[in-house]
């Protein structure tokens, strides 16, 4: 089984829209890295992306929507720096706590940002469905990737590896909400998602 690349905006329309949209959101990540959440404001967006406040509603019908889909474009492209190398470690479980921990390290070295993004993450309703397929398809692709050391042939990954990789992706992410909302340290959450991953893949 393979884990076909999930269909976001990025791959559709004309390039001057793939353009406006990628302006849309590094504007996104430039106001939440200052700011946070709040500072996440829809006409300030625009005004930083130079759209049309009503262009940005189409992209975006909402805050939540924007944040969700920069959430989604950065794990794609974390996937995609993965995909481009093996992976360190001697174990499944091993080459999965390397990547999570290569990507907490990220994460929590821009804490506004990455406030405003699980903050919108956890806010999404049934209206924000594409949205979260495509942080949920992305995290799958970076744990199936690193399961198999980096390398894996066409048909090499299985339901089975992608049953496992949804979920330790759900409690990475859950893990991530706990971190971002002070109910857990960065050493409290390292220390769960390593119990977690090794109870999961029993290395």
């Amino acid at each position: 089984m393979t884990i076909a690349n999930s269909s976001t905006s990025d791959d559709l329309g004309s390039a001057a829209q793939r353009e406006r949209r990628k302006r849309i959101l590094d504007a996104t990540y430039e106001l939440a890295r200052s700011g946070g959440f709040d500072a996440v404001q829809m006409r300030a967006v625009a005004e930083q992306a130079d759209v049309a406040l009503g262009t940005l509603y189409r992209y975006f019908p909402s805050k939540i929507h924007l944040l969700v889909s920069a959430l989604g474009r950065q794990f794609e492209d974390a996937a995609g720096r993965m995909h481009e190398k093996e992976i360190p470690g001697d174990t499944p479980g091993d080459r999965v706590l390397w990547v999570l921990k290569w990507m907490a390290r990220g994460m929590q070295g821009d804490p506004k940002l990455t406030e405003a993004l699980t903050r919108a993450f956890m806010f999404a309703d049934s209206s924000v469905a594409a949205e979260i397929h495509v942080v949920g398809m992305a995290m799958t692709s970076i744990v199936t990737h690193a399961m198999h050391g980096g390398t894996p042939e066409d048909g090499e990954i299985t339901d089975e590896d992608v049953a496992i990789a949804r979920v330790i992706g759900d409690v990475w992410l859950s893990a991530l909400v706990a971190w971002v909302t002070g109910r857990s340290t960065a050493a409290e959450t390292a220390a769960h998602m390593e119990k977690a991953v090794h109870l999961i893949l029993r290395d």
